[in-house]
Parts: C-alpha cells; structure tokens; sequence
C-alpha cells in the first residue's frame, strides 16, 4: 500500500466506484490479527487521497491499540488528519476488523458525499 501506510501480510483493493476504493491491509499470527488498517480513498487529479482510516497498530507512534482506546476513525480533509471519532468500545483486534469494515459500508456513501462538499467536487452520477 502507498501513502505512508506500512506493507501489511495481506492487503486487498476494493473499487466502490470510478473515484472511490476500500484499501484492507492486515497481519496476523495464527488466529490473532496484529495489525490493521480498513482506508476510504478517493481519486483526485493528483492521485488516491484518504478520507477515512481505521486502524489497529500497538507499535507505530500514530496506531491505535483498538483493545486499550476502543475502534476510532481518523477522517481527513484536504490532504490531512481533520479529526478522530469514537466508534466503539475496547475489543479484540479481530472483533475490531470487522466492527471497522461494517462502520465503513454503514457510512460510505455519506463520507464520500462530505468528501465531495468539502473539496467542491460535483461527481459525474
């Protein structure tokens, strides 16, 4: 994965339409998921830009430990970190993968619309 993000074990790349992606990239270690990231992404003139970001990292700096802080989504506006909101409460890195995809497919045609406000883009629908 570019942008910044660590190469993950495994790591998947799902159009949602001609301008928007989900980017899954995670590592485990039998049944226990160590890391992750579930990304929204968006194609600008200038390339892919992330909108949304879920992530589970207890080594990195800027990670989340998801069993300690609860699930959390990192949203983006203009290129950089707008905020962090609260999305559930502590729970294993598993539990908090899917919890994760789920928040993103219940919300993703409203962070895209926002996406769009935001950066005064009239989407060809």
């Amino acid at each position: 994965m570019s942008d910044g993000l660590r190469e993950y074990d495994r790591e998947y790349e799902t159009p949602i339409s001609h301008c928007a992606r989900k980017r899954l990239g995670y590592n485990r270690t039998e049944d226990e998921i160590t890391r992750f990231v579930v990304q929204l992404e968006y194609e600008l003139e200038s390339g892919w830009t992330t909108v949304v970001r879920y992530d589970h990292d207890v080594k990195s700096e800027f990670g989340h430990d998801v069993s300690e802080e609860g699930v959390h989504i990192d949203i983006y506006r203009d290129g950089e970190k707008y905020r962090t909101e609260y999305v559930a409460p502590p729970m294993p890195a598993r539990h908090a993968l899917d919890r994760a995809e789920d928040h993103l497919a219940n919300n993703l045609v409203n962070f895209i619309r926002r996406f769009e406000e935001w950066h005064e883009i009239r989407p060809d629908r």
